[in-house]
């Protein structure tokens, strides 16, 4: 599987679909932020700010949707600096998904947004981000062949020839005497 996903053309066009789909969603997502002054602006904050109060109180009860060391994470961190948050999150969605519909550095925008739903998860919210975290993570398994039809298809060798990392073929003859 791990094969035909990272090197079959098929795989590659059903991969160009998730890729648009997961970018759709994200750019969705980040802009209704970014255009919001709850996220961004003068009120920045104050939307995450009520969506961290929610999740931390989930932590408590008979049967907590948030445990007890993320909701700490919540008061401790996420909450006294919630405009920075709002702000990171906002820009962060609309960056991901900018990236996944243009196949440019496609697998750590798959692995920014895979993080992003793990926090939203963590957070007691499920949606759609159970259905993103797996189609994030096929497309981690899959790497280049995921963007060969974006921009990657041209970055990514630029950037393996302008860092001097070039992949040769693995060579199973050698033993390595310790």
């Amino acid at each position: 599987m791990v094969a035909w996903l990272r090197n079959n053309v098929v795989a590659r066009w059903i991969l160009l679909l998730v890729r648009l789909w997961l970018g759709w969603q994200w750019i969705s997502a980040g802009w209704d932020k970014v255009t919001s002054s709850a996220w961004v602006g003068a009120h920045a904050g104050v939307g995450i700010g009520g969506f961290l109060k929610h999740a931390a109180s989930l932590s408590s009860g008979a049967h907590p949707s948030v445990q007890g060391w993320y909701a700490g994470i919540i008061n401790g961190v996420a909450i006294p600096a919630a405009p920075f948050f709002s702000y990171v999150i906002s820009f962060g969605e609309l960056l991901v998904g900018i990236a996944l519909i243009l196949g440019f550095v496609t697998t750590f925008a798959a692995l920014m947004g895979a993080i992003m739903n793990s926090a939203y998860l963590l957070a007691g919210t499920t949606s759609t981000n159970p259905n993103m975290l797996i189609l994030e993570m096929i497309l981690l398994v899959a790497g280049f062949n995921a963007a060969k039809f974006g921009l990657d298809y041209w970055v990514i060798p630029w950037f393996r020839k302008a860092m001097h990392y070039e992949v040769g073929p693995i060579e199973s003859n050698k033993r390595v005497n310790v």
